[in-house]
């Protein structure tokens, strides 16, 4: 008996489904769309986090020390920051090492190598370059640094107070990047979804009298329900599955630009990598925006 109740509401719900084509279309493309704007905020936050990440791989804070300072107390100091957990990495850049490459940079300036040649002698000092996790934390770095320059370590100069305000800056635009982000992606997902859930609304609008019949004549609200909630599944599954479909040459345009413009991230590339991860989301959300919608739609017109 219950077998026999399932299979007539998943037959009613296909029924429903072929019987109202052009509405159905209708919602199916609708619920495309707003999948898709959820694929899309999904590549745009990718894409933030990828060019975030590398402005922040950009900015560091160099560490110049006198060039008698001891070898051994500049490795000191570095093992020392390299234990901070603000600090995601240290490099140690040797007298010799900095001279080279000054040389380099250099390379094209004779006058510069001349005058460097008549020294007779290494004027540069050991180096310290050092990356944060945060922009935020270099200004506790810094402030490490200049406790010990205090305590008598050969410290020359501390780049981060040359690029303090270009530092603060950049970690105000990472933070509102973040928080823009999130809003809109919050926004864009809610309008779509609200679009959809009235364009289902509408189709099952043009059921009403249908489901008031079927309630006067004894039918349960879960029988008169399922038929239309199976029709907001199959809807939101179609739309999932040509969403995917869409998604494959769009991507694979796009990507060649995005790499250009974002440096690290090639949206083609990133869509196949998560193929896996964007299946699940845009047919668990397609399923669950058509069955929901349908469910909660059906509802005001149980009611006799």
């Amino acid at each position: 008996m219950m077998w026999a109740t399932v299979k007539r509401i998943l037959n009613a719900g296909l029924l429903n489904f072929w019987r109202n084509g052009f509405v159905s279309i209708a919602s199916i493309v609708v619920m495309v769309i707003t999948l898709t704007t959820v694929s899309f905020i999904i590549f745009i936050g990718a894409m933030l986090s990828s060019a975030l990440l590398e402005i922040r791989e950009k900015v560091d804070v160099n560490v110049y020390f006198l060039p008698s300072a001891p070898e051994s107390s500049i490795i000191e100091l570095r093992d020392s920051l390299a234990g901070f957990p603000e600090v995601a990495a240290v490099e140690y850049i040797s007298r010799e090492q900095a001279l080279n490459n000054f040389i380099e940079r250099h390379e094209d300036d004779e006058l510069t190598l001349q005058a460097l040649n008549e020294l007779g002698e290494n004027p540069l000092g050991a180096v310290l370059n050092i990356k944060a996790q945060e922009t935020s934390q270099y200004a506790q770095i810094a402030e490490y640094l200049d406790a010990q320059k205090a305590n008598g370590v050969l410290i020359d100069r501390i780049n981060y107070y040359d690029n303090k305000v270009a530092i603060d800056r950049l970690s105000r635009i990472i933070d509102s990047a973040d928080q823009l982000g999130v809003i809109a992606a919050v926004v864009l997902i809610l309008v779509s979804v609200l679009i959809s859930f009235n364009t289902i609304r509408l189709v099952i609008f043009t059921a009403k009298e249908e489901i008031t019949v079927m309630r006067l004549v004894g039918a349960s609200p879960a029988y008169v329900r399922g038929p239309y909630v199976v029709s907001g599944v199959f809807y939101g599954l179609l739309a999932a599955l040509l969403t995917l479909a869409l998604l494959y040459p769009l991507t694979l345009w796009l990507g060649p630009t995005t790499e250009r413009f974002f440096g690290s991230i090639n949206l083609f590339q990133y869509f196949l990598r998560h193929f896996p991860e964007i299946f699940v989301i845009l047919v668990v959300g397609g399923v669950l925006l058509g069955g929901v919608s349908s469910w909660l739609a059906v509802r005001r017109y149980l009611k006799i």
